[in-house]
């Protein structure tokens, strides 16, 4: 291994190395001591992490940094902290193309930050030769450069498979005792706290879930310890970024230190806005868990570490230096996504005015609204993505296509429709603008009146043109992405909507699709016809315990109006039955009496009318210029949708229709079809006293209840009964048709007095006559008379139909009948019936062609192969011995039958054999 220590010049700049991955943490108590390799300082805490070569990892490393730095309450070195761990992780996962390891070491007079990659190639210098540091200009090779500038120490260490280069920072000297401190200030100039200034303070474990609830949390939010400990953080804060973009409350909860605005759901439902620090610390057993102090976010003045410098005095102190105002404005380097780089925005916006607030909004695409996307100070999770007109009134103040400034808020009312009930006095607010087109808002507010001049707004305006470009290229490659998303998203939805003819499938496949992709919750409404009203048909909830109490809440309230103008408009119907609901349900819980106002009837609890209370909106449901229902989807409390995600929603909208619709007409024709299917089979068996029937019935093909094969029993005269078992050439509603002449016809004609031959010579005359539509039909026909010595007479007429089987009690089988000329094919027939008696135990078997030509391959069951089955039924009533053949049928072949198949088995009860 080759160590290089440079008090002045470094070698040659090595090749560089990389970026993203969560952070990983450790601390290490008092008395553990680093690699002394440079000094043998007493290593006081530690911290590290891994990124992956990729380029958004260079922000995630400086964040690392710049928060565990902070946590240990070095803010006076951060910068340049940052700035040297920047250029090396840069040259790590740009350069090098390999992951970067970042080992940030405190000890008691500074911090060293060590950053390795997998390139360990390197040039040793020879000694006493020049050291070429590279050109400042050009893109790579800086990193060790900047060590020599900024640090105290640095180095570059070498094994076989990393490269190492490390950078001390000492701590500048201070007054003892003293970290910060600010001038005496007049009373009146003091931060406003009502009353009694109240910490809350929550300790959260290592899962998210809240394990300590002080006093003062209890108060401020109205939850008793004992329902909050064990359940997570989560459950009650209200973030302001949207989950996936940015930084949410569980990674926060995992960094050294964090500080900033977020709203926590109190126990009436409504957002409280706090301002929060938080601190990662661990026990003596080594767990770690995060304290969490929150204050009301107006008394944030308790908690909020000391702002730095204004951007005017780092102009000021770089007076004569080529500085891009751009990066004096936002820093170097600048955040690599959208919502980092309007968040860095909106927080140098408010330093740079000593503001208390900040706020920035994008345009929409036809530029008549401005979006809120970034906010500082102000309770964003209310804030975030709600919309607001560009043109709010007349004359310029009223446009945000001028700057302007606000002396008083509380003078003009709704001039500044976002900072309503904010509490905000002053405010001043300029345009963003690209090529002349106007692409955003960005503005700053303060508590006290009077406290920004035109001179102030020039400032801003000049920062605002600096970074217009910047964030404008940002959204773009952010719609970019959204909108390849959106794609996919469409094609999958397609698919999935396509695949499927079951409209309570389609239904829950909608909801399915938007939740939670789209929002937090969605409701189905259908519409039967014109003249029904909206029926609630699906509900669906990101949290499943939510489903029944929004079910009930949207129950009780009158549907939306089925509007067929297309695109997505505000319904306020839910937030305002949830907000009653609240009031309600806190009232009954102080003893109180619900005003008479309120409507009663809407059992819902407090977590339900949160979840319900931010923005609905609904889109029609609209197909073949009809409106078959409504799509409603919504947000929690005091959420807005943003514009992309409508557009998509209004996209999914439409081929939801056209999916729901389609199922609608393939239900209601299947529904056509089935119920004539049905009328073509016979009714209930008639009961024949001693004689046991049994009938198996299995039409081919999908949907299918009658097919080509058919059967029938029915009452003649007193005593005699006719019996039927026919196979129409064919399958499906064609052969089907035939089935139906054929059944009526042998009733019929039975009921007239006409014996066996004159009824089949009539029915093939019938079936002649259908012409172009007559299909072959093979039919055994009989009638049956019970005896009273317990045997049955048959007469039976086999026309071109598998011959019936006879099985005895001693178990022999024999054909019970001769082959005649089937139906259908010859106009003079010549047909005899033939006279069988069934003495006690006997069984007559009559099967269609589907039982004896079931296949495998090559191999068929045959004649001989169901005569072998029914040789095993002997002493089983009708109904086994009908099972037992159909289960024979159906393990010959795996496969689905290809043809219908009939069984109908008679037995004359005798003794059953042992």
């Amino acid at each position: 291994m080759t160590t290089g220590l440079h008090p002045g010049g470094p070698p040659q700049d090595p090749r560089p190395t990389g970026n993203q991955a969560l952070p990983r943490q450790e601390r290490v108590g008092p008395g553990t001591h680093a690699d002394n390799r440079t000094r043998s300082s007493v290593i006081t805490a530690r911290a590290s992490a891994t990124f992956d070569p990729v380029g958004r990892s260079v922000a995630t490393a400086r964040s690392f940094v710049r928060d565990t730095l902070q946590g240990w309450g070095f803010a006076d070195i951060v910068d340049d902290a940052v700035v040297l761990t920047s250029e090396l992780v840069t040259n790590a996962v740009i350069h090098a193309g390999t992951s970067a390891d970042v080992l940030c070491l405190r000890s008691d007079d500074g911090v060293r930050v060590e950053v390795a990659d997998r390139y360990p190639e390197r040039e040793i210098p020879l000694q006493g030769s020049p050291v070429n540091m590279g050109s400042p200009d050009r893109e790579g090779g800086r990193g060790l450069q900047l060590c020599a500038a900024l640090a105290g120490r640095w180095g570059v260490e070498y094994t076989p498979t990393q490269k190492q280069v490390w950078f001390q920072i000492d701590l500048p000297a201070r007054a003892v005792g003293t970290r910060s401190a600010g001038p005496s200030l007049p009373a009146a100039l003091l931060p406003l706290a009502d009353g009694r200034v109240r910490v809350a303070v929550i300790q959260i474990d290592r899962t998210g879930s809240i394990a300590a609830w002080n006093e003062d949390a209890d108060e401020l939010f109205g939850y008793a310890p004992e329902s909050v400990i064990g359940k997570p953080l989560t459950d009650l804060a209200a973030w302001p970024h949207t989950p996936g973009t940015s930084t949410g409350i569980a990674e926060a909860l995992q960094l050294s230190r964090w500080e900033g605005s977020y709203g926590i759901r109190g126990a009436s439902g409504r957002v409280i806005p706090v301002y929060a620090s938080h601190l990662r610390v661990r026990d003596t057993e080594g767990e770690p868990s995060t304290v969490c102090l929150l204050v009301r976010d107006h008394e944030r003045a308790v908690l909020q570490t000391p702002l730095r410098g204004s951007s005017s005095d780092t102009m000021s102190s770089s007076e004569g230096q080529n500085t891009d105002p751009f990066e004096v404005f936002i820093g170097s380097p600048a955040p690599d996504d959208l919502d980092g780089l309007l968040q860095r925005t909106v927080e140098r916006a408010r330093d740079m005015l000593d503001a208390d607030s900040a706020f920035l909004l994008l345009a929409t695409d036809d530029e008549t609204e401005l979006e809120v996307r970034a906010s500082t100070g102000l309770p964003s999770a209310r804030q975030r993505f709600a919309r607001v007109p560009v043109e709010a009134g007349p004359g310029r103040y009223g446009s945000a296509r001028m700057p302007a400034v606000h002396d008083d808020l509380s003078a003009v009312p709704g001039a500044v429709p976002l900072l309503s009930g904010t509490g905000m006095r002053s405010v001043v607010t300029v345009p963003l603008k690209v090529e002349g087109r106007l692409t955003g808002s960005l503005g700053v507010a303060a508590e006290s009146p009077g406290r920004y001049s035109n001179e102030e707004a020039l400032r801003l305006q000049f920062a605002a043109d600096r970074i217009a470009l910047a964030v404008e290229s940002a959204r773009l490659g952010e719609l970019e992405r959204l909108r390849r998303g959106s794609l996919s998203f469409l094609v999958e939805a397609s698919d999935l909507l396509a695949g499927t003819l079951d409209r309570d499938q389609t239904l829950a496949l909608m909801a399915q699709m938007t939740v939670p992709t789209l929002a937090t919750w969605c409701a189905v409404y259908t519409i039967a016809d014109q003249a029904s009203d909206p029926y609630l048909s699906y509900v669906l909830h990101e949290d499943e315990d939510r489903i029944d109490g929004l079910k009930a809440l949207l129950s009780k309230i009158a549907p939306p109006d089925p509007v067929p103008t297309p695109g997505a408009r505000v319904w306020s119907a839910p937030a305002a039955a949830a907000h009653q609901a609240a009031l309600r349900t806190s009232m009954r819980s102080l003893g109180l009496n619900s005003p008479t106002s309120v409507s009663s009837g809407i059992g819902t609890t407090l977590a339900t009318a949160a979840a319900v209370g931010g923005e609905t909106v609904v889109l029609p449901l609209v197909a073949r210029n009809r409106v078959i229902g409504m799509l409603t989807l919504g947000k929690p409390t005091d959420e807005h949708f943003r514009q992309e995600i409508l557009e998509l929603a209004e996209d999914l909208s439409r081929r939801a229709a056209l999916a729901l619709d389609n199922a609608r007409l393939y239900s209601e024709r299947t529904a056509i079809s089935q119920s004539l299917q049905r009328s073509l089979l016979p009714p209930e068996l008639p009961e024949i006293d001693g004689v046991e029937v049994e009938v198996i019935y299995r039409a081919a093909g999908e949907g299918n209840e009658v097919g080509g094969d058919f059967y029938d029993l029915f009452p003649i005269r007193d005593g005699a009964y006719g019996f039927a078992i026919g196979d129409v050439c064919g399958t499906g509603p064609e052969a089907a048709a035939v089935t139906g002449l054929a059944r009526h016809a042998l009733r019929l004609l039975a009921r007239e007095g006409f014996g066996g031959p004159a009824v089949l010579e009539r029915l093939n005359s019938a079936i002649l006559d259908e012409g172009a539509r007559s299909r072959f039909l093979t039919l055994l026909y009989g009638e049956l008379w019970p005896q009273e010595d317990g045997s049955a007479v048959l007469k039976v007429v086999c026309a071109g139909h598998p011959l019936p089987l006879r099985l005895r009690q001693d178990g022999t089988v024999e054909p019970a009948a001769e082959p005649q000329p089937l139906l259908g094919v010859l106009e003079d027939l010549e047909l005899y019936e033939q006279t069988i008696t069934l003495d006690p135990g006997d069984v007559l078997l009559c099967v269609t062609d589907g039982v004896t030509e079931r296949r495998e391959g090559t191999r068929m069951l045959g004649d001989d192969g169901l005569t072998d089955v029914l040789t095993t039924c002997t002493g089983l009533t009708a109904g086994a011995v009908a099972a037992r053949i159909m289960r024979a049928v159906e393990r010959f072949a795996s496969d689905a039958p290809s043809d219908d198949m009939a069984i109908l088995a008679m037995r004359v009860p005798g003794l059953q054999k042992d």
